[in-house]
């Protein structure tokens, strides 16, 4: 399979808003969850392309003289980690490009299937690549040989060699182009600020400039803003809502809204519905903090057992799914979960957590809570079993890596080393957001692109 960096990234886009990088640092900030590895801004201010970016947090990438130094009312932003321990600043984003047809940068979310392919093609042609990114493949796929007035053209052809997932925001001097896959498998929105535009990965960024949200970028299209205002086209007519499933059960905030559906009311469902498929009977409820709270209040309430805060997160460590190594990810899980022993000695508890991929993370969960002297650990997964791989753009490349492919429920429990584990059905996750269309492969094996091999 193809082994290339993937993105579970952020982006944002400002077109005619007054200090452009003031508005994308706050949007940033709101992003951060989807990205830890570096972060950056670029503006452009009478035709001058300006761009900060580094690695780190976004807290600790900007300051204010930075930020000020990046004048213009035309920004783009984007928070990224690596799915390898590939990084390096040359692969953070924004990436700028000079040609004499006009300069232009690009944020990207998302992961390019075939782009092994492409580059392999692109070298032959003599492109010269300086990142591992797939985002940069976008660039040397457009033609070079219009104006920028007509550079719609050549976006439209280049987005028609891609194959996979992309939530892409392209900036000129003058204008965006905000560009999402014929599929839709990452959210992208657009939303008024003052008397310009936004457009963000999540909703919750909106909120945090005071946006008003408009709607959602279809799959397939290719929305231009610029002084002409809001002009949209599509690049192909083969079009579908595939929503990737985890954006709702674990990547997105629970504050934002991704096609009309609010992420908390989704899980919060979830939970529900995964008392009625799981009925354990407890003392106490208990959410892996963060994404696995809403659930656990849903469950609560459905089956009436009191829901408890028996676990307390720093919020001071990255995300333990998202580390770019499993050594990481193990030392991490002691580094920002600590069970509340008052509230687990002597009880019998429900775990919610909203999915097992490697293992390694329940497994330690489950043991710090038995050390704090709980009496039952029962573990109740608001999602199916993860068993397959994620070409689109989440960090689960192999089979291998992922307990659920190799392992049956029982299997699964008695490594986690729980009493019980119990896991949501499809049909329960897909009742719970109202939807019939999401890309659920990671849970089926259905893959809705082809997947090339190496």
């Amino acid at each position: 399979m193809e082994d290339e960096i993937h993105h579970e990234c952020g982006v944002c886009g400002f077109y005619g808003v007054e200090n452009a990088a003031d508005f994308a640092y706050y949007a940033l900030h709101s992003l951060q969850h989807r990205g830890q590895q570096g972060c950056g801004i670029t503006t452009f201010d009478n035709g001058k392309m300006l761009t900060h970016k580094g690695i780190g947090l976004v807290g600790e990438v900007f300051n204010k003289q930075n930020i000020a130094d990046l004048t213009g009312s035309i920004a783009i932003g984007h928070v990224r980690y690596p799915t390898t321990d590939v990084g390096g600043i040359e692969n953070v984003q924004p990436l700028t490009f000079r040609h004499h047809t006009g300069d232009f940068a690009l944020v990207h979310n998302g992961n390019i299937i075939n782009s092994k392919e492409l580059r392999m093609m692109l070298e032959n042609r003599g492109s010269l690549f300086q990142t591992t990114s797939d985002s940069e493949l976008f660039a040397h796929l457009i033609k070079k040989d219009r104006t920028e007035e007509h550079r719609i053209y050549n976006i439209n052809e280049a987005l028609s060699m891609l194959q996979g997932a992309f939530s892409m925001v392209i900036m000129t001097t003058n204008r965006l182009y905000v560009c999402r896959d014929k599929f839709g498998f990452h959210p992208l929105s657009l939303a008024r600020l003052g008397n310009g535009y936004m457009v963000a990965s999540e909703t919750c960024a909106f909120d945090a400039v005071g946006a008003e949200f408009i709607r959602d970028i279809e799959p397939g299209e290719i929305l231009s803003i610029d002084h002409h205002g809001l002009r949209s086209s599509h690049y192909s007519d083969d079009k579908h809502h595939k929503m990737c499933i985890m954006e709702f059960i674990y990547f997105a905030r629970p504050d934002s809204d991704i096609e009309g559906c609010n992420v908390h009311t989704f899980r919060h469902n979830s939970g529900r519905l995964l008392y009625e498929e799981c009925k354990v009977k407890a003392d106490i409820v208990v959410g892996v903090p963060d994404s696995s709270l809403s659930a656990a209040i849903g469950y609560s309430e459905a089956s009436g057992i009191p829901y408890e805060m028996g676990l307390v997160k720093s919020k001071y460590v990255a995300r333990t799914f998202i580390q770019p190594t499993q050594e990481l990810r193990s030392r991490g899980v002691k580094m920002k979960l600590s069970p509340v022993r008052s509230v687990v000695a002597g009880k019998s508890l429900v775990l919610i957590d909203d999915s097992i991929v490697r293992g390694t993370t329940s497994k330690q969960i489950v043991s710090l809570l038995r050390d704090a002297g709980a009496k039952e650990v029962h573990l109740c997964i608001a999602s199916p079993k993860y068993a397959f791989p994620c070409y689109y753009g989440v960090d689960t490349g192999t089979y291998e890596e992922l307990l659920g492919s190799h392992y049956t429920v029982e299997q699964m429990r008695e490594f986690i080393g729980a009493d019980s584990l119990h896991f949501l059905s499809k049909e329960a996750l897909f009742k719970a957001g109202n939807r019939t269309d999401m890309c659920a492969a990671c849970f089926t094996g259905q893959y809705p692109t082809e997947i090339y091999k190496s």
